[in-house]
């Protein structure tokens, strides 16, 4: 038995599931593993997240450069394998009625929790085995409507870990649009990036940052989409919609976690149904402002997109996970759309330089 797992079995055995059996879970996209466990009648899942698996988070406080020095996890303001994020936004988001997997048992030092097991019912599974599509999506943008309406602190405290929920600023949105030039362009099409195109790239982004000022912050789970939500119909109202993978939250503009769920990089969200849903969410979350809010949505899907191009060529070239590469061309078209807004003109124009082969890209 390797030290881990001799970690592991201990603090299952004090949790009194020391002797229930284990299933891993598929591997996903980040560091952290996962087991169903299974005792007489009852399951729970296991979360591993090693300490040292990962670049530090971001330090309150710290400077951009302090958060480059860092590295990645700092300078974009992700949680890593720091698990008093988890902890903490879990205990949040279930005393306000919010279905995220209680809490069982907690090793927080050690990278161990144990959860509610809420299931394998994802959103992207039910709806292929025959649930309402247009039911579900419904369902999602209620509930996050209601977490934008609640009201959350920046400081959490939960099983002896704290964590501050700091705001999605303009140096960690613009690290993650960094990622398409390093890894789209630099390594995917092996093409040089200048630093006055790098400089161009980064005015560019800044000015269309500025259309996000326009909404009051709410809490940005940051990775809300229907491989990450799950269908719970005997609950009722928002908690009928299970959230997992939510440890990166950070307080921004409430476009960002309805375009995440509406312009999936996995699945295609037909137009009708992406229309109703954003009418919807502007509805119920209390926004008036039609056309601002569009272009915050389209500047956060642009800027997420980015992002998971550049990611998506991360974890296939680094990573060794070449799944990644056929969903480009969707995440492609998202993105195309999406700087075809005024608001990302001085965008669009360098794109046409600097990467002009999303456009066949998109087209595939």
């Amino acid at each position: 038995m390797s030290e881990r797992e001799a970690e592991i079995s201990d603090f299952l055995r004090k949790a009194g599931w020391g002797a229930a059996r284990q299933q891993a879970f598929p591997g996903d996209a980040s560091t952290r593993s996962y087991r169903r466990l299974f005792r007489e009648d009852e399951t729970a899942v296991l979360m591993n997240a090693p300490a040292q698996a990962e670049a530090p988070a971001c330090p309150p406080g710290a400077s951009p450069q302090e958060r480059a020095r860092l590295g990645y996890n700092a300078l974009a303001r992700l949680a890593g394998p720091n698990l008093a994020a988890f902890a903490g936004l879990t205990e949040a988001l279930t005393t306000r009625g919010f279905s995220a997997p209680r809490i069982l048992a907690a090793d927080l030092s050690a990278g161990l929790l144990l959860l509610e097991d809420l299931g394998d019912d994802l959103f992207a599974r039910a709806i292929p085995a025959g649930a309402d599509e247009t039911a579900l999506y419904a369902h999602a943008v209620d509930t996050l409507a209601a977490i934008y309406r609640s009201s959350f602190p920046a400081e959490l405290a939960a099983h002896g870990g704290q964590w501050q929920v700091m705001d999605y600023d303009a140096p960690a949105l613009l690290a993650e649009t960094g990622l398409l030039l390093d890894w789209f362009v630099a390594r995917h099409l092996g093409r040089d990036v200048p630093e006055t195109a790098r400089r161009d790239w980064d005015r560019a982004w800044i000015g269309a940052f500025e259309a996000l000022s326009t909404e009051a912050s709410g809490l940005a789970l940051r990775d809300y989409h229907a491989e990450n939500l799950l269908w719970l119909p005997d609950r009722a109202g928002p908690a009928r919609t299970g959230l997992i993978d939510y440890q990166d939250a950070l307080f921004a503009h409430p476009a960002y976690d309805l375009v995440s769920l509406l312009e999936d990089a996995r699945r295609d969200v037909p137009a009708d149904i992406q229309a109703e849903m954003k009418a919807r969410f502007m509805a119920a979350a209390h926004i008036r402002d039609n056309d601002a809010f569009d272009a915050a949505y389209a500047v956060l899907g642009a800027q997420r997109n980015a992002k998971i191009t550049g990611i998506f060529v991360r974890l296939a070239v680094r990573d060794g996970k070449p799944k990644y590469l056929g969903l480009l061309p969707r995440v492609a078209r998202h993105f195309l759309t999406d700087i075809s807004h005024p608001a990302l003109s001085e965008v669009r124009a360098l794109i046409h330089d600097l990467a002009p082969e999303l456009t066949d890209l998109a087209r595939t």
